[in-house]
């Protein structure tokens, strides 16, 4: 799905600082790992696929009420009252795809089907969208598709709008879990998962953000680092040592300032 594909920028330390002021915490070293637990948890750090496309996670339940369980008995699967089937993460836009297709068979237009899916690096429902300023999902998945500074721009608009950065700054997690997944049982689980990775943040420091850039860099030209976390690592460094090889500036598992733009440029990420 193309239309979805944008320059997938990553993170910038000027966009994380917008951000923080954005939610409401001002304090950009104490909240700073308070911010990227909840990212660190949405999507394990990172906003885009190796497609360049937002990461997002189709929601059936959401679905089936944005479409008045129309699709209940024909895509069960896509249209259910409980929350959950997801599948594997690689396949959430073919299932977007084919509620797009359902829609648009039924003159529905596209909105039902964004709307019930979450997106980016902080995994804003589409259904936010208007309610965050956007005139439609349409329009904040097309701002979230060049840069995840924009979609922590819309993550960080949900936490200001829902005041959640007292919660945050008092370690609320609970709290927070409950404005993401609501009062359900996934609440409690997903708020130990939070202070967890609060804690982890604060044991080891903030991702490195340039490094974090390389790592991107390498996936998008199909070095898959097994993450982009802005933390070093042996699947970052076979990484490197893969491109380094396929470019033939022999072998070696870093990167001089010379290859590392030589990487940015391959990647379309040079600025």
């Amino acid at each position: 799905m193309t239309r979805f594909t944008g320059k997938a920028l990553p993170l910038t330390e000027s966009g994380f600082r917008a951000a923080l002021d954005l939610a409401g915490l001002s304090d950009p070293v104490a909240d700073a790992p308070r911010l990227w637990a909840v990212i660190e948890v949405e999507t394990r750090g990172f906003g885009f696929d190796a497609r360049r496309r937002p990461r997002l996670l189709f929601e059936r339940h959401v679905f089936r009420r944005e479409t008045g369980g129309a699709y209940d008995t024909e895509a069960p699967d896509l249209s259910h009252p409980t929350p959950g089937g997801y599948g594997a993460e690689a396949a959430q836009y073919g299932r977007l795809a084919r509620a797009l297709a359902l829609c648009a068979r039924d003159g529905r237009g596209e909105e039902p089907a964004l709307r019930s899916a979450s997106w980016g690096l902080g995994q804003v429902m589409g259904f936010n969208a208007a309610w965050l300023g956007y005139g439609s999902a349409a329009a904040m998945i097309e701002a979230m598709r060049d840069a995840e500074d924009a979609q922590l721009r819309a993550a960080a608009a949900f936490i200001g709008a829902r005041g959640l950065a007292r919660a945050l700054r008092a370690g609320d997690w609970g709290a927070v879990a409950r404005a993401y997944n609501g009062n359900g049982p996934a609440a409690s689980g997903y708020a130990e998962r939070l202070r967890q990775a609060h804690a982890r943040l604060v044991a080891r420091g903030m991702p490195d953000l340039a490094l974090r850039t390389v790592q991107a860099a390498l996936l998008y030209c199909g070095f898959d680092p097994r993450g982009v976390d802005g933390l070093p690592g042996p699947n970052t460094r076979r990484a490197i040592r893969a491109w380094r090889l396929s470019v033939g500036v022999g072998e070696g598992e870093t990167l001089d300032e010379t290859l590392r733009d030589a990487l940015m440029r391959q990647a379309e990420l040079a600025g």
